[in-house]
């Protein structure tokens, strides 16, 4: 008789905290988590997640723009299931305004880092991603943010297909703050996922009590099909 690979739960960060740190709410003790070097490639991240992890039976999670390598990784795995948190898939969404809306934003920000302006590139960055305005006062304290923001990969332009999550069972889940999520998760939907919306945590719904229930439902869909 032979026996089923036991479920192993990979966690993948997004753009902010790295490994165990980016998951404070996760108990498992089995559970997995990826810590990519701060300045891996997306292509790079892909490989390291099919080469580290071939031959074990996943349920992955993927914050952010974490998504972008588990998608792109994902059928060189043994995925059982995909948990994607506010993905930023956005090469699946491109045309739509509010996604070209955000990439025209920071196509202009880092234009101005590649002239050396990176005083110029945190003004246009830091109300879009902190809703915050930009404050010279605040300049020497914040200057090593920007310099991490304007070094950080881009979520576009890595060839992401909505097709390539056909036959992996999807679960999106995102905090209905934000339209381009929004939209993002509506597109993997018409592919099969299924979309939940938990709101009260903005980017990070992982964090919300409600978060484990949704998961379990999933879960327990997965060992139904």
């Amino acid at each position: 008789m032979i026996r089923e690979k036991a479920l192993r739960r990979l966690h993948i960060h997004g753009g902010g905290r790295r490994g165990a740190e980016a998951w404070p709410h996760v108990a498992d003790p089995d559970a997995i988590f990826v810590s990519f070097p701060a300045d891996a490639s997306i292509a790079d991240q892909a490989e390291e997640l099919a080469s580290e992890h071939r031959g074990e039976r996943l349920l992955v999670f993927a914050h952010s723009i974490g998504a972008v390598p588990a998608v792109l990784a994902a059928h060189r795995l043994e995925v059982a299931g995909l948990v994607l948190l506010e993905p930023a898939l956005y090469d699946i969404a491109r045309g739509h305004a509010a996604v070209e809306r955000h990439i025209g934003i920071v196509t202009e920000a880092r234009a101005r880092v590649s002239v050396g302006d990176l005083r110029g590139f945190w003004a246009i960055m830091r109300p879009l991603m902190f809703g915050g305005p930009f404050e010279a006062a605040r300049w020497e304290d914040e200057q090593s943010l920007a310099a991490r923001w304007a070094a950080t990969n881009l979520p576009w332009g890595h060839g992401v297909r909505e097709r390539m999550l056909d036959g992996i069972p999807t679960l999106v889940v995102t905090g209905g703050w934000n339209e381009e999520y929004e939209v993002i998760g509506e597109i993997i939907a018409t592919r099969g996922a299924v979309h939940r919306i938990l709101p009260g945590a903005q980017h990070r719904p992982q964090d919300l009590p409600g978060f484990a229930d949704v998961v379990a439902e999933f879960e327990t869909s997965l060992a139904g099909a």
